[in-house]
């Protein structure tokens, strides 16, 4: 039986060590952006990664020439524009999208839709095409939408395998678990918040009551940090003042999940992880919970266990939002041409 509360294989330290190795080959899908460069340079340090293969519609070979310089072992190639796409992703083992537009101040994750729906859409079809049984996680928001969008593009060619598509949340977790530190005096590396539920505003459902080691705070703190975490997206975005949104930290969690991922491929016991899967926990056909990793993807979905009663308004809450989220990401595939 493994515990809801292991602690994710989240330590990038191990992931930077010589004892833990593998040959993946991975690729990351807009690697030249604000997500993707520092997501690459993570990658490019771990030596999980024999080969990464990088892909973007510009600047994608001055990032490969300046990652490739880098004393680590991963192989790294560029890749520019449509026609080198199939070349990027030929037998990739595991395939990250951080490719898109950044939010705004003022933008909410659902006002990208249109561009990156379609961007995402095109990417994914490349997927299904080159490597259709690799490990798909898509940090392109809004992942509410864009994980529904990925299972159904590879549903048309006959590839979707609903346990190697993932919704990167890990962002969330991490918040969670730094905040909870900082007002409890706690070293964040060892905090473990379970993040349910989705990737936008009050989707996003911390279980505090799950929180590992065991944290207490008077019901106006736990909303006020509550609402910290739901909307601390927004809280980069309007700090950096049009000039971007959370590309440092969502590169770290991008690549804390993709290390993750790697370890539980590579045979490692009890990785787990909190991801935007499809899902049977709750009403909603696509819902982010802890998850046990192995070699093919998803082993067990461990739920979402015992619950609050303030958690599980936050989740009843959350099903409406989620579900319209979810159809606009099937619709949008369904009237694709």
């Amino acid at each position: 039986m493994f515990s809801r509360a292991v602690r994710p294989a989240a330590s990038l330290a191990r992931s930077f060590s010589a004892s833990a190795r593998s040959d993946a080959r991975v690729a990351v899908l807009g690697a030249s952006g604000g997500i993707g460069q520092p997501l690459s340079l993570l990658l490019k340090n771990s030596p999980l990664v024999s080969q990464l293969s990088l892909y973007d519609i510009a600047h994608t070979p001055g990032v490969a020439a300046d990652l490739s310089h880098i004393e680590t072992r991963a192989q790294v190639t560029g890749h520019i524009g449509p026609d080198q796409l199939g070349a990027a992703l030929k037998g990739c083992d595991v395939v990250v999208i951080p490719a898109g537009v950044p939010r705004k101040p003022g933008m909410t994750r659902d006002d990208l839709f249109n561009t990156n729906a379609t961007i995402v859409a095109t990417l994914v079809d490349a997927c299904a095409r080159h490597c259709p049984e690799a490990m798909i996680c898509v940090i392109s928001n809004p992942v509410n939408s864009t994980i529904p969008i990925t299972a159904e593009v590879m549903k048309k060619h006959g590839v979707y395998n609903p346990n190697r598509v993932f919704g990167v949340t890990s962002l969330d977790v991490v918040r969670a678990n730094t905040f909870v530190a900082q007002l409890k005096g706690l070293d964040p590396a060892r905090v473990n918040v379970p993040v349910v539920g989705g990737h936008a505003g009050k989707t996003i459902i911390p279980l505090i009551s799950q929180c590992t080691p065991k944290v207490e705070f008077p019901a106006d703190q736990l909303s006020a940090l509550t609402g910290r975490i739901q909307e601390a997206g927004t809280e980069v975005v309007q700090a950096k003042a049009g000039a971007g949104s959370a590309t440092l930290s969502m590169a770290y969690a991008g690549a804390r999940f993709t290390f993750s991922l790697l370890d539980a491929m590579n045979g490692k016991e009890g990785v787990v992880e909190c991801s935007f899967v499809r899902s049977e926990e709750t009403a909603c056909k696509y819902f982010s919970t802890p998850l046990l990793l192995g070699r093919n993807g998803i082993e067990r979905n461990l739920g979402l266990g015992k619950l609050s009663a303030f958690e599980e308004k936050l989740v009843a809450d959350a099903i409406g939002e989620l579900k319209a989220s979810i159809k606009k990401g099937e619709d949008f595939v369904a009237n694709m041409k």
